[in-house]
C-alpha cells in the first residue's frame, strides 16, 4: 500500500470511528456536542492517527486494535486546535479554512468543548474493544498520553511558545519547546501503535523514539516554511501569522533556506532510527518524505 492509499483508507476509518464515538448533535446539551463534533471532524490531515495505525500495522496489529488510540490521539490535537485559536492564546479565527470553534459558536463553548473532547480522549482508551491488551500495556498507554499531553509535553510547550513571542531563542531552546509543543503528541502516537500492537522490545522502541522525535521536529519545521511560501486557502488558516504574532520560529532563526536544511537533516535522522527496526517500514518512510513536502 502506498502512502496516498493508506492515508485515503485510514483517514476515512478513523473520521467513522470518531463519528461514532462522539454524542449526536441532538443529545443535551447539544450546542456543546454540536460543537465537539464540528471541531473534531472538520477536514484534517489526522497525521497523529495515522501514524498510530501506520506503526501498529507494521508491527502486525490489526486495524480493529489501533482504532482506539488513533481515535484518542485526534481528540487530544482537536481539543488542542480549538484551545490554541481562543482569544487569549493565539487568537485565530480560521482553522482548516472553516471559523474557529469559538467564532462558529462562542468562546465559552470551544473552552467546554475542548475539555470533552480531552476526556473522551481517555475514555476511548479505556473501552472494553481494547481489553485483550494486557492491562499493564493498557495503562501505559494512558500514562503515555497524559504525559504527552500534559505540562512536560504539548501543554507546557504551548505554554514555552507564548512566553517566547517577540523573543531570540537559541536553536536549542526553540527545538525543545517543539519537542514538547508538537512532538511530544507525534511520538506518543508512533508508540501507542507500537503498544496497541503487543509488542514492548526497549530497542524497538528507543529508535521508534528517535525516529518520532526527528519527523516532530521537521513537522514543525515545515509548518514554519509553510507559514511563509504557502497560501491562506492552501493552508486553510491565515498564511504569514507567525510571522505576524512575531513567533519564534525556524526560518527566523536559521533563514529559509537553513530552516529547509535543517528539516532534510530529521528527515536523515528518521530514516536512520527506521533502519534499526526489524520490520518492513516502508510506509513510515513515505510518512516522513510526507512531512517535508507536504503543501499544508
Amino acid at each position: 500500500m502506498n502512502f496516498n492509499q493508506f492515508s485515503h483508507e485510514y483517514r476515512d476509518r478513523v473520521e467513522t470511528q470518531i463519528s461514532l464515538l462522539l454524542p449526536d448533535s441532538e443529545t443535551s446539551p447539544g450546542n456543546l456536542h454540536s460543537a465537539m463534533r464540528y471541531s473534531a471532524l472538520n477536514p484534517g490531515k489526522r497525521t497523529r492517527p495515522l501514524l498510530v495505525y501506520a506503526t501498529g500495522l507494521m508491527c502486525g496489529a490489526s486495524a480493529e486494535q489501533l482504532d482506539n488510540a488513533a481515535i484518542a490521539v485526534e481528540l487530544i490535537h482537536a481539543y488542542s486546535l480549538i484551545h490554541d485559536d481562543l482569544p487569549c492564546m493565539d487568537d485565530d479565527e480560521l482553522r482548516r479554512g472553516l471559523p474557529t470553534c469559538h467564532i462558529k459558536y462562542d468562546e465559552a463553548t470551544a473552552v467546554l468543548a475542548g475539555d470533552a473532547l480531552q476526556t473522551l480522549a481517555f475514555e476511548s482508551l479505556t473501552r472494553q474493544s481494547i481489553t485483550n491488551c494486557p492491562p499493564d500495556i493498557q495503562l501505559a498507554m494512558i500514562n503515555l498520553l497524559c504525559k504527552a499531553s500534559g505540562s512536560m509535553g504539548m501543554g507546557g510547550g504551548q505554554a514555552i511558545d507564548l512566553e517566547s513571542t517577540g523573543k531570540q531563542l537559541t536553536l536549542s531552546e526553540l527545538e525543545q519547546m517543539h519537542a514538547m509543543k508538537t512532538g511530544a503528541l507525534i511520538e506518543a502516537s508512533v508508540l501507542l501503535g507500537y503498544y496497541a500492537s503487543a509488542k514492548s522490545d526497549p530497542a524497538e522502541l528507543a529508535a521508534l523514539k528517535k525516529y518520532s522525535r526527528a519527523i516532530g521536529l521537521a513537522f514543525q519545521i515545515k509548518d514554519d516554511i509553510l507559514d511563509i511560501e504557502s497560501d491562506t486557502e492552501t493552508l486553510g488558516k491565515p498564511q504569514g501569522s507567525d510571522v505576524a504574532a512575531n513567533k519564534a520560529t525556524y526560518p527566523a532563526l536559521l533563514g529559509l533556506d537553513g530552516a529547509k536544511q535543517h528539516a532534510q537533516k530529521q528527515y536523515q535522522l528518521a530514516l536512520e532510527a527506521l533502519a534499526e527496526l526489524p520490520y518492513n517500514n516502508g510506509l513510515l518512510q513515505q510518512f516522513a518524505q510526507h512531512i517535508i513536502e507536504r503543501d499544508k
